[in-house]
């Protein structure tokens, strides 16, 4: 179905719930003004068969007046065909304007949570995102129903009126005191229901969340023997939630219950009165079955009246988490209001960005003043400190994910158009998000890539055995957050993609942190040989990797202790020695490149994936 989101959602207005849910209906105008207009045909339309029916019984129900009943009977065929029509044009219409809606909806939010970027896992849950995406937004696009029969509906209440005045001046004013009375006796619980959705999609958000973090922590807490704790949590959030639900539906069900029942019962009162004044001669029967025709078709727009209501109080709280969410802004350091890309998605880059300083050259120093780190152009450069966050805090300078003095070449880096910082600068985290999709999508990113080019950083990442075990090769799928691979899987995977994204300066956050010691040790003879003459830093406090690196820097709280090469802090720097005590020897590759087999590890012109010795992570040992 297509609808207006197609050329881009525009800018939503979040300074309020109410404001979001007017723009979503200005944002289609014509489409809602249609609506309205079928709708309120449609319920005018409601109102002619009692009109028509009246003078067939008055003036077609006499001797000898054969065709002027004939004639009210094909107005009567007439109404009742145009009502269809109406009828049917009305749900598609309104139908149109809950998916624009829904999906302009989610449009903004998803270009709000790419603007986010690496702040929304601090500033968002992810089951407050999963929340407002399935079930908010949803409720949201109902309200616009209003826009349709509730139009309609005041219309229809302004017709009967009318030709209630024509019948008994009584009658007509019973029905303009009645609705506005009906309206008044639900209005109180509508106040309630408000209170206790806000708490109940509060409530959903929170368990939405712990289910996330349970199902993602799995692993772990099975093998911390935590499982059963998070679970027993987990249930008694779901009670929580589930005692909510049982309060929403109570008062849900007093609005519903008296939706169906208070205009029964008025029409009821109507109808006495209006039989009262035919017996009493005030009013002929065409006019009586009238009034109890008007009466009846006013039920509609009455119970239109009340869930309008219903549906709006519930709107109005997923708008308000709607608002909320679109109300945040993005870390200082991506661009407020740019299109920032996430550091979390290796490999992707910016659409937005704004900034006023020349653009460095290629073979440019970046400097961190913070830390006392200077990364030299061309060279592998290794961060190692006792507190893992310490180097990953010198990345996020340098790659401009955290506000900093940071500087590239002569030009502080937060001076350069952010999205030309993107497209040369890569931070490859460890713990990067991967996104379902073949292994092929997986690891190329947003451009093609070929099968040469995969098949080098496949080899480089030591991930040959991974493309084998796949039933399809590159072409098996491999589900969000790469569940069906293991942890170490998924790590060489990230360090492929980060490879075939080929950047100027590649920032790589732990590469190898869960890979075994054979493995470690190839990866890191291969990494040195693919990006010979290329900028790359890496945080780790493995020997294996340390050793490979052209220049290491020792960090201790953050700041530089020393600087060299990895035996020469061995034999100078006690404390780095401690650090990376856990062994040299554990493995690792001879000088000549193999790992003693005779086998070679530095090679990068395969694409056949080779079946050697297939490596293991630490999660598989």
């Amino acid at each position: 179905m297509r609808t207006d989101t197609a050329r881009g959602p525009g800018i939503p207005d979040h300074r309020s719930a109410g404001r979001y849910v007017w723009w979503l209906v200005v944002s289609q105008r014509g489409r809602v003004a249609a609506g309205a207009t079928y709708g309120s045909l449609w319920m005018v339309g409601l109102m002619l068969p009692p009109y028509a029916l009246s003078r067939a019984i008055d003036e077609g129900l006499v001797p000898g007046r054969m065709p002027v009943l004939l004639g009210w009977v094909a107005v009567l065929f007439g109404v009742g065909v145009a009502n269809a029509w109406l009828a049917v044009m009305r749900h598609r219409t309104m139908t149109r304007i809950r998916m624009d809606a829904t999906f302009r909806t989610v449009r903004v939010i998803v270009a709000h949570t790419l603007r986010l970027g690496a702040a929304l896992p601090h500033k968002v849950t992810a089951g407050e995102v999963v929340t407002i995406g399935i079930g908010d937004v949803a409720v949201i696009s109902q309200t616009l129903t209003m826009t349709g029969p509730g139009v309609g509906g005041v219309l229809a209440y302004g017709v009967v009126a009318v030709l209630l005045l024509t019948v008994s001046p009584l009658l007509a004013g019973v029905v303009l005191l009645g609705v506005p009375l009906l309206a008044l006796l639900v209005g109180p619980l509508l106040g309630r229901l408000q209170g206790a959705e806000s708490r109940y999609r509060e409530r959903q958000s929170g368990l939405a969340a712990r289910l996330t973090d349970l199902v993602g922590g799995l692993r772990v807490l099975n093998g911390l023997g935590g499982k059963e704790v998070f679970a027993d949590r987990h249930r008694r959030e779901a009670r929580a939630l589930r005692d909510e639900g049982y309060r929403v539906g109570a008062v849900t069900s007093w609005v519903q219950a008296l939706g169906v029942g208070l205009p029964t019962l008025f029409l009821a009162a109507v109808t006495w009165l209006a039989a009262r004044m035919a017996a009493q001669g005030a009013i002929t029967v065409g006019e009586l079955v009238a009034v109890y025709g008007y009466a009846a078709a006013l039920v509609v727009p009455v119970s239109f009246f009340i869930e309008g209501g219903y549906d709006l109080t519930r709107g109005l709280v997923a708008a308000r988490r709607v608002v909320r969410f679109l109300r945040l802004e993005p870390a200082a350091a991506e661009g407020s209001g740019d299109a920032a890309g996430s550091r979390v998605a290796a490999g992707s880059r910016d659409a937005a960005g704004s900034g006023a300083g020349d653009v460095p050259e290629a073979a440019s120093v970046l400097r961190d003043p913070a830390s006392g780190v200077e990364v030299v152009p061309g060279l592998l450069t290794a961060l190692a400190a006792a507190r893992p966050g310490e180097s990953a805090a010198v990345v996020d300078r340098l790659g401009r994910f955290a506000d900093s003095a940071a500087t590239w070449g002569a030009v502080r880096l937060d001076e350069i158009p952010l999205p030309q910082v993107r497209d040369r600068i890569l931070v490859a985290d460890n713990e990067a998000d991967l996104f379902a999709g073949t292994l092929r999508e997986v690891v190329g990113g947003r451009r093609d890539r070929t099968e040469e080019a995969i098949g080098r950083a496949v080899r480089t990442a030591l991930a040959e055995d991974i493309v084998r075990g796949l039933p399809d090769g590159l072409d098996s799928a491999v589900e969000a957050q790469g569940r069906n691979l293991s942890g170490g899987q998924r790590q060489r995977l990230r360090l492929v993609r980060a490879l075939l994204a080929d950047p100027e300066v590649l920032l790589a956050v732990e590469p190898t942190s869960a890979v075994d010691a054979h493995t470690e040790a190839g990866i890191a003879a291969r990494l040195h040989r693919a990006r010979a003459g290329r900028t790359t830093v890496v945080t780790s406090t493995s020997p294996l990797l340390l050793d490979r690196a052209d220049r290491v820097y020792y960090l201790v709280d953050g700041r530089v202790a020393a600087v060299g090469s990895h035996r020469q802090l061995l034999a100078e720097q006690p404390g780095y020695r401690r650090l990376v005590a856990r062994g040299e020897d554990e493995g690792g590759v001879d000088e000549d490149g193999t790992d003693g087999s005779g086998e070679d590890l530095t090679g990068t012109d395969s694409a056949t994936y080779p079946r050697p010795e297939a490596p293991v992570t630490k999660e598989d040992a």
